[in-house]
């Protein structure tokens, strides 16, 4: 098996050099090359920057949430305990592509290898389906809450919540395993251009270089999970709304409307947006409006999150008030 180097026939990239294989007559790729990314010359640091700052401020509202809800008593709850879980998952779900974006502006080596491209797509996926199912439960919360709340200390126990938690990452980290594990069967023999910002199926499977017709029953598949969880979700606040403005008092309604608010429009962003990318079928988008959906996903919706949290929720913001308190007077004492 010889290793041979060819460059890369983007126009932004010309001196770049990405790896191939040569088994028998057929030039195998090993790489994977970004060519929606601009030379740092060219604009990229213009994006590195507040792409930095938007992954810096995802990673630190996110951690100080499941850290608040953690160390503070009165969060304490199946509620705040979801959200808990839903900030450690964007973490982890931003964790897997915005670095190596954040490389691929400031790099002259805007590439990811094979291993890199099923890793990243399975990691990003299985957190996205994950997500997907903590939100679901955190439906189902919210309508036992408020459509049945005298039995609700007795139903949304932390027996329960926990098993909802590890179904949600079972689901999620299971259902993506036979795709990835079909896609690293297939041979990669050119062109080798990613014509998004991180490894996503479609992109890749275009460039196999044989039948990749199963991909339609993986698209399948894919939109009724999406299609179940959006209905189960949607039903659920439907539910909620009708005994809401069923309620006699005033307060009570805006007081349940203000609660829910914060879940309805972490849903409506996320599902929004994963369900333009994803339940496109045969509808062709431009590279533009790819990217610009993906980073809808991708940043902007956990970057919103901990401000949806936050501003909006009274119980949390005097708990991160309360944490920040703490740890000023605690810094005193040791100065």
């Amino acid at each position: 098996m010889k290793r041979t180097e060819t460059g890369s026939l983007s126009p932004f990239f010309p001196l770049q050099m990405t790896r191939l294989e040569t088994l028998g007559n057929q030039t195998m790729v090993t790489e994977f090359l970004f060519s929606v990314f601009p030379p740092l010359h060219q604009g990229g640091l213009l994006f590195f920057i507040p792409l930095l700052l938007a992954y810096g401020f995802i990673i630190t509202g996110n951690l100080v949430i499941v850290i608040v809800v953690q160390l503070d008593m009165a969060l304490h709850t199946p509620m705040y305990f979801f959200i808990s879980v839903l900030s450690f998952l964007e973490v982890g779900y931003t964790t897997t592509t915005i670095p190596k974006m954040l490389s691929s502006l400031v790099s002259e080596q805007k590439t990811i290898s094979l291993a890199g491209c099923l890793l990243q797509m399975y990691f990003f996926h299985s957190l996205g389906i994950t997500e997907g199912c903590v939100l679901t439960a955190m439906a189902i919360d919210r309508y036992v809450a408020i459509c049945s709340p005298l039995r609700y200390p007795t139903i949304m126990t932390p027996k329960l919540c926990t098993q909802l938690t590890a179904g949600s990452c079972l689901c999620g980290f299971l259902l993506v395993l036979p795709e990835i594990a079909w896609i690293a069967t297939l041979p990669f023999c050119g062109p080798n251009r990613i014509q998004q910002i991180f490894c996503d199926f479609t992109p890749v499977l275009s460039l196999a270089c044989t039948d990749t017709s199963l991909v339609v029953i993986v698209d399948a598949i894919h939109a009724v999970e999406i299609v179940a969880s959006f209905l189960a979700i949607a039903l659920s606040y439907v539910r909620i709304i009708v005994v809401i403005l069923g309620m006699p008092s005033a307060e009570g309604r805006r007081k349940a409307f203000s609660t829910c608010a914060a879940h309805l429009a972490v849903f409506l962003l996320f599902f929004g947006s994963v369900a333009v990318m994803y339940l496109r079928f045969s509808a062709t988008y431009s590279v533009f409006w790819d990217t610009a959906i993906a980073v809808s996903f991708v940043i902007l919706a956990p970057f919103l999150n901990p401000i949806i949290y936050s501003l909006r929720n009274k119980d949390m913001k005097d708990a991160i008030r309360r944490f920040f308190c703490r740890r000023r007077r605690a810094g005193g004492v040791r100065g």
